[in-house]
């Protein structure tokens, strides 16, 4: 068996709020109920809530960390055991009433809530920018129709339990030489619910819930970005006994832009310009996802200069204001030039004084010489 420490991801000095954190999330991630598809939850969930037992007990602490799984194990002499029940109760404070122990009767058959359902959607770079209204399609368990949840045949009652008395949970309880071990557990013959079902609904088959597909009109504000989180209330898997809804919550993905980029509210984007325009400067028109705007730049204006567009940029997603927007000037050097735009260029460099020398042409194996010499 893994080490208590390792499996609940805490250090061996750790205070006993933080050994109940730890077992709150780990519970919560590993609950079989909230991960119906992946086999290895149940048996993670077991191992996390033992950890919890024993590390939560002051006394079996000590005695597991002064002689390791044999210090509780009741037949080696170790130590004595007492009532663990208190682990089923932290159990259900983190899932909300998900069942009850000895003094807790009926909030197992309380409302629960449903559970969350999580989704990735890829939107364009502007409609993260400027917020749009999509349409969702989920797949969620929605209350039967047929027998209203009940999960009973629609004119047949259920009856109470008997071997739990309509509690929902059994006592275990072994006489050892040091005490006797008692311990709180799910009553098996009807899985907790305190009631079994004589004729299950033929449209659930006495889940009480079926499956369906729902497509939901979702609100994107402006100006989520990549990796955003957004929460749609009641839109996820419908609750037990008329608890509420679990939650719907969408990962959104964005999309990439083919010429702006984004950093947090801030926009940039490159825009080029002419040789002309750089030395003498111009009025260019300026890219901004709201459409053209013009700028005037100065002379002499170098390449990669940064100029700032104010409010142009990305709205804040709660609507304190927007970003602006950066655009960094690029001067595109003319790749061919006739022969009279070469002689104005060389006009232009002997005025300003600048002694130019054309490059030698050189032959393959003149190149192939200099290379060896």
């Amino acid at each position: 068996m893994r080490d208590f420490y390792e499996i609940l991801e805490i250090e061996k000095n750790a205070s006993v709020d933080d050994i109940k954190k730890a077992y709150r999330r780990l519970a919560k991630k590993h609950h079989p109920d909230l991960n119906p598809d992946n086999p290895e939850a149940e048996q993670n969930f077991k191992e996390v809530s033992y950890a919890y037992e024993i590390l939560s007990n002051q006394e079996m602490r000590v005695r597991y960390d002064q002689y390791g799984h044999a210090g509780i194990n009741p037949q080696s002499g170790a130590g004595n055991f007492g009532d663990f029940g208190d682990i089923f109760g932290d159990i259900f404070d983190v899932f909300g009433g998900f069942g009850s122990r000895s003094g807790r009767t009926g909030r197992k058959n309380g409302p629960v809530k449903g559970a969350d359902i999580e989704q990735r959607i890829t939107i364009e770079f502007e409609e993260a920018v400027f917020g749009i209204e999509k349409q969702v399609q989920v797949r969620r368990y929605e209350t039967c129709p047929t027998c209203e949840g009940t999960g009973a045949k629609p004119g047949t009652d259920k009856k109470t339990c008997s071997k739990c008395n309509g509690s929902g949970e059994v006592r275990y309880a072994q006489q050892t030489p040091f005490g006797q071990f008692v311990q709180v557990g799910v009553c098996d013959e009807c899985q907790g619910t305190g009631e079994i079902i004589e004729e299950h609904c033929e449209t659930c088959h006495g889940e009480g819930k079926v499956i369906k597909t729902k497509k939901i009109d979702v609100k994107i504000p402006a100006g989520v970005d990549n990796g955003s989180i957004m929460s749609v209330r009641g839109e996820g898997h419908s609750g037990q006994r008329g608890g509420q809804s679990g939650d719907l919550y969408l990962y959104i993905s964005v999309k990439e832009h083919s010429i702006f980029t984004r950093e947090e509210l801030n926009l940039f984007v490159d825009v080029p310009i002419t040789y002309t325009q750089a030395i003498l400067g111009s009025v260019i028109e300026v890219p901004t996802l709201e459409g053209v705007e013009k700028y005037e730049i100065p002379e002499g204006t170098d390449s990669h200069t940064v100029f700032k567009l104010k409010h142009k940029g990305v709205p804040n997603v709660r609507g304190l204001g927007k970003g602006d927007l950066f655009f960094v000037v690029k001067v595109i050097i003319p790749k061919n030039i006739n022969e009279k735009q070469k002689e104005q260029l060389l006009s232009y460099a002997e005025s300003m004084g600048e002694k130019y020398k054309a490059p030698e042409k050189k032959g393959f194996f003149k190149k192939v010489k200099d290379a060896f010499n």
